[in-house]
């Protein structure tokens, strides 16, 4: 019997320590994320999870310690990977269409054409976020969880191995947001997916791996181990909602109340 090939690591840091105004963002944060890796990041307000993000990127350099993506410096690895910000800088009354925004993730330089290649990518990207329909809408004619799909279709349109998303469903309702989550589950078999967020219960729901950072890194492992750690990262007792179609779950707090709930609708 064949043994598996265990993945190989794509991204990677060492003791990273970034200061703002000489207060630490992130302190002594060491991670690896290998392929096919589909990993939630979680932890209060402030504590660094999108500088995190950034630091992968290249776009903030740590004070101290070391970061590698692909076996290379973040600024020369950052082409193998899609980017989703939390907040997307757009005019939305701006007359541009759905496929013209995600054709702006083939960008390669101010004199440079776009390629029969680059046009199929954005069509495959349209398709794989169901949104190829509306290749020639207006971008402000859709609704929030369409524009969301399309911005990531814009990252997906790289071709990327790692895919970094920063709070991606903040203002989805619960059904887009569970679509979304689906929507990730099925792009996790082509690269490693990154994903930045305060859904306590989608994390317990969909992810395979945790990340609890609040400014240090208290825990990054399997989901199933994660819960405790994430209550100390959090500094407070954490409920856990699960994402399930009929009922919701609360997890039960060592030396605080116990908390019931009945199986419900929602």
């Amino acid at each position: 019997m064949e043994e598996k090939t265990k993945p190989s690591e794509i991204a990677r840091l060492e003791n990273a320590y970034v200061y703002f105004n000489q207060s630490a963002v992130l302190e002594d944060v060491s991670i690896s994320i290998k392929e096919n890796s589909f990993i939630a990041v979680i932890g209060p307000n402030g504590g660094g999870k999108t500088t995190l993000l950034k630091v992968i990127l290249g776009l903030v350099k740590p004070d101290k310690g070391t970061v590698t993506v692909f076996g290379k410096k973040p600024m020369e690895g950052k082409k193998e990977i899609g980017y989703l910000p939390q907040y997307k800088p757009i005019n939305i009354t701006f007359p541009i269409s759905v496929y013209d925004v995600v054709l702006e993730g083939r960008y390669s330089g101010a004199f440079k054409r776009y390629t029969k290649e680059d046009k199929e990518a954005v069509e495959e990207a349209l398709d794989t976020v169901e949104m190829l329909p509306y290749k020639n809408r207006q971008i402000g004619r859709l609704s929030g969880g369409q524009m969301q799909r399309v911005f990531l279709a814009r990252a997906l349109a790289r071709k990327p191995k790692l895919l970094l998303l920063d709070e991606p469903t903040a203002s989805m309702d619960p059904d887009t947001q569970t679509k979304f989550y689906k929507m990730l589950m099925n792009l996790k078999e082509k690269m490693a997916v990154l994903f930045v967020t305060h859904d306590v219960g989608a994390v317990s729901t969909y992810f395979e791996e945790i990340a609890c950072l609040n400014r240090r890194l208290f825990y990054h492992g399997p989901g199933t181990e994660a819960w405790g750690k994430l209550e100390e990262s959090y500094g407070c007792p954490v409920d856990f909602i699960q994402h399930t179609a009929h009922h919701k779950v609360l997890h039960e707090h060592k030396d605080h109340e116990h908390h019931e709930e009945e199986e419900k609708n929602v």
